[in-house]
C-alpha cells in the first residue's frame, strides 16, 4: 500500500500571493494514498526540509510531492533531505506550482483549481515510482581546452596549476587569440602584448599543459568524465622539433606577396610564415595555397636554406586520439562580415576600415609601424570618424539583435590614443547611447571627452561616400540638436558587431552542447551555472558563450577551470539513473532509437530472447547508461513501445494525464 505525503511551499508570496495554498492542502489530502499533506512558508529552508524528513519517517511514507518551485532549483535539495530519511530520492516528485502556475497567473481561483491539477498529476506519477540506483563511471585526470586565446590560456593555466594534465587544441598556427592583434587594453591602457606574451610563455614552458596549435578536433565521443576525442594535427611542413625559429626560410621566400590573416589583410606575408614575432610556438607553417613548390614542383628555396633540415614537403595530417574527463569550449569570436552594410563604403574604400584593422594600424609591430595613416595614400589623416554599433543591435536580418559590449570601450580607447599620438588630428564618434558597465569604464569614457576632447555625437550615420577632393563623406545625424550632419573626413573606423567563431556550431553538434539563436554557447543556467553547459563535463570559457571584454573573460575563464578541478579531483562520477531501456520482447530492431538519440547511447546486438518459452535471436536495442542523458526522445521515436525511460516511464506520464483530466 502506497503512503504519500504533499508539502505545499508558500514560498514567501511567490506562490501564496496568487494560490490558496491551505485549499490546496485540504483538496490533495483528500487524494487516495495519501496519508499526510502540510504547508510551510519556506520548504526548502532547514526547517521544511526537516519537515519532511520527521514526515517520511514518522507516517512511513513510501513517496513524497513536494509542491514549489522548478525542479532545476531545489529537487537536488529535497532529494537528499528523502535520503537523509531513509527513502529512495528517485521517490520523490516535484509539482511545479511556482514557474507554472503562480507566475503566470493573476486570478487566485484559476491558479488555485492548477496547483491542485499539478498536485494531483505529481501524486499519481509518485504512486508509480520505483527505488532507482546511480551507478558509477571513472574520470579521466585530464582536461581539454579547445581555443588558444587568452580565454583558453588562462584555464589551462589555472588547470595545469592544480596539478592536472591540461591539453590546447587552437586552430591557428600560433596561440594568443584576439588579444595578440590589440594595441593597448581599456581601461588602464596597458600593451596588450606587454599582458599576453608572458602568458603564452608561462603556457608553453608549463609541465603539465601540451599545445596542439594548427589542429582542430575531428569527434568527440564519450561522456563526462570519460570523453574520447579525435584531434586533427594538420601538416605544417616544418619539423617542430628540428625548427630553431631563426627565420631565414621567410627571408628567402620568393612568395612573398600574400595577405596576412593576422594583420587583418593590411599588408603581405611570404608563403612559409609565422603569424607574428612572438608567436608560440616559434615555428613557422607553409600556406601550401601560395607555396610556388606546392603548386609547380619548382622553388624549394626555403628546405635549402634551412640549415637544420625542418622543412619537410612530404609531412601528413596526423590524427591522435586522447581521452579527457572534461573539456572547455574557449572558441572566441570574429567580427561580422560588412558585405551586407555597402552605405558605409567599406569595400569600396581603402581609408573605410574595422576597429580590429585599426588596432593593427595603432601596433607598432602593425603594417604602418604603429602609424595611423590614409591607407589609400599613406597621407597623415586630419578628420577621423568613429561609428559605433555598425552591426550590432540591429533589428533588420544584415546584423545582431545583440550589443557586442566592447564596442564603445575600444572606440573611447582609440579616439583617446588618436588624440595623444596625433593632437591635431580631429576626431568625431557617432553613437546610439554610450555603455560603460565596468570598474572605471564611465571614467575612461569621460576622460575621452573631457580631457582629450573626442566629438561625441549621438546619432547614427546614414551613409559614407567620396567626397569630390578624394577625401570621405559621412552623412548622419544629430538627435540631440535634431540636425542632419555632413562632414568629411580622411578615415572612417566602423565598430563592428562581433559573433562566435565560424566553426562554433560545428564544434557544438560534436559536443551535444545548446546554443543560442545567436550561435554562442548556452550555459546551464545563467545565475547559477554560468560557465556550464547543459553537456555534463563541458564547460564554457569568454566570449564563446556570449560577449565581454577581457577582464570577465579572465574571470569566466578562472571560473571553469575552478568548475573542471572540481570534477577531475572526483575518482568516481555518480550517473543519472533516470534512463532509457529497452524491453527486448517488443523490440522490432528498426533503429529509429538510434537515429534519434543525441548522445550516441543506443546500439544494436544479437541477443537471446525468450518470448513465451521460444527462444530465438533478435537485433534489439542496448543503452549505454553512462552515455544516456533520460531525454526521451526514444520513448517518442519508438513505434514499438519498446523503449522506456526509468523514472518517467510511459505508464507514469499517461497516469500524470489521467490525473490532470479528470
Amino acid at each position: 500500500m502506497q503512503r504519500i505525503g504533499v508539502f505545499v511551499c508558500h514560498c514567501g508570496t511567490n506562490i501564496a500571493a496568487t494560490v490558496d495554498v491551505k485549499k490546496v492542502v485540504d483538496v490533495i489530502s483528500k487524494e487516495p494514498g495519501v496519508v499526510h499533506a502540510e504547508d510551510y512558508q519556506y520548504m526548502c529552508s532547514e526547517t521544511g526540509q526537516q519537515k519532511v524528513i520527521d514526515a517520511i519517517q514518522n507516517e512511513h511514507l513510501t513517496g513524497v510531492v513536494i509542491c514549489s518551485c522548478s525542479p532545476r532549483m531545489h529537487e537536488g535539495t529535497f532529494r537528499k533531505a528523502a535520503e537523509k530519511a531513509g527513502l529512495n530520492p528517485y521517490q520523490l516528485e516535484i509539482a511545479n506550482i511556482r514557474e507554472q502556475c503562480s507566475w503566470i497567473h493573476k486570478d487566485m481561483e484559476e491558479a488555485t483549481e492548477k496547483a491542485v491539477i499539478l498536485a494531483r498529476a505529481a501524486v499519481a506519477k509518485v504512486m508509480l515510482d520505483t527505488p532507482l540506483t546511480p551507478g558509477e563511471s571513472r574520470v579521466v585526470k585530464r582536461a581539454l581546452v579547445i581555443g588558444g586565446g587568452i580565454a583558453g590560456i588562462q584555464t589551462a593555466l589555472d588547470i595545469a596549476d592544480a596539478g592536472y594534465e591540461v591539453d590546447i587544441v587552437e586552430k591557428t598556427p600560433s596561440i594568443g587569440g584576439r588579444m595578440s592583434q590589440l594595441d593597448k587594453t581599456f581601461p588602464t591602457l596597458d600593451c596588450s602584448s606587454c599582458i599576453l606574451t608572458p602568458r603564452m610563455g608561462e603556457v608553453n614552458a608549463h609541465e603539465k599543459i601540451n599545445i596542439y596549435t594548427y589542429s582542430e578536433v575531428e569527434s568527440v565521443g564519450g561522456f563526462v568524465g570519460d570523453f574520447k576525442v579525435d584531434i586533427r594535427k594538420k601538416a605544417r611542413y616544418v619539423d617542430m622539433d628540428k625548427c630553431t625559429g631563426c627565420g631565414l626560410c621567410q627571408e628567402k621566400c620568393p612568395s612573398k606577396k600574400n595577405l596576412s590573416e593576422f594583420n587583418r589583410g593590411l599588408s603581405n606575408r611570404t608563403a612559409i610564415y609565422t603569424p607574428f614575432a612572438q608567436a608560440v610556438p616559434n615555428v613557422p607553417v607553409i600556406d601550401t595555397a601560395n607555396c610556388i613548390h606546392f603548386k609547380t614542383g619548382k622553388c624549394g628555396i626555403c628546405s635549402k636554406v634551412c640549415a637544420a633540415g625542418a622543412v619537410n614537403y612530404d609531412q601528413k595530417d596526423e590524427v591522435i586520439t586522447r581521452e579527457y574527463g572534461a573539456i572547455v569550449v574557449a572558441t572566441g569570436f570574429d567580427t561580422i562580415s560588412l558585405d551586407k552594410f555597402d552605405e558605409y563604403y567599406y569595400n569600396q574604400s581603402k581609408d573605410v576600415i574595422t576597429s580590429l584593422e585599426m588596432e593593427r594600424l595603432m601596433n607598432a609591430a602593425g603594417p604602418t609601424g604603429g602609424k595611423v595613416v590614409r591607407l589609400s595614400n599613406g597621407e597623415h589623416p586630419k578628420d577621423i570618424v568613429f561609428i559605433q554599433c555598425v552591426g550590432s543591435r540591429d533589428v533588420t536580418c544584415r546584423g545582431k539583435s545583440y550589443c557586442s559590449k566592447i564596442c564603445c570601450m575600444y572606440t573611447a580607447k582609440q579616439a583617446m590614443l588618436v588624440r595623444d599620438h596625433y593632437p591635431d588630428v580631429n576626431v568625431h564618434v557617432f553613437y546610439i547611447d554610450v555603455r560603460t558597465p565596468g570598474k572605471n569604464f564611465d571614467e575612461f569614457y569621460r576622460r575621452a571627452v573631457e580631457e582629450f576632447n573626442v566629438d561625441y555625437i549621438k546619432g547614427q550615420v546614414g551613409k559614407v561616400s567620396e567626397a569630390p577632393n578624394g577625401r570621405l563623406l559621412v552623412q548622419g545625424s544629430d538627435l540631440l540638436d535634431n540636425r542632419q550632419i555632413k562632414m568629411e573626413a580622411d578615415l572612417v573606423v566602423l565598430a563592428t558587431a562581433i559573433e562566435p567563431s565560424k566553426d562554433a556550431r560545428k564544434l557544438a553538434t560534436m559536443l551535444t552542447a545548446s546554443m543560442d539563436t545567436n550561435d554562442f554557447f548556452t550555459e546551464a543556467h545563467a545565475k547559477l551555472r554560468p560557465v556550464e553547459s547543459p553537456t555534463a563535463g563541458v564547460f564554457l570559457s569568454g566570449v564563446c558563450q556570449g560577449p565581454k571584454d577581457i577582464p570577465e573573460t579572465v574571470a569566466q575563464a578562472g571560473a571553469a577551470a575552478v568548475k573542471v578541478v572540481g570534477l577531475l579531483a572526483k575518482d568516481k562520477l555518480t550517473t543519472n539513473p533516470c534512463t532509457a531501456e529497452s524491453n527486448p520482447l517488443f523490440c522490432n530492431g528498426c533503429a529509429s532509437c538510434e537515429k534519434v538519440c543525441p548522445y550516441g547511447a543506443i546500439s544494436y546486438e544479437d541477443r537471446q530472447v525468450n518470448d513465451h518459452g521460444i527462444r530465438e535471436t533478435r537485433h534489439v536495442a542496448v543503452v549505454n547508461g553512462a552515455l544516456c542523458h533520460g531525454c526521451g526522445a526514444c520513448t517518442v521515436a519508438c513505434p514499438s513501445g519498446a523503449m522506456d525511460l526509468k523514472g518517467f516511464s510511459n505508464r507514469q506520464i499517461l497516469a500524470e494525464v489521467d490525473a490532470i483530466c479528470r
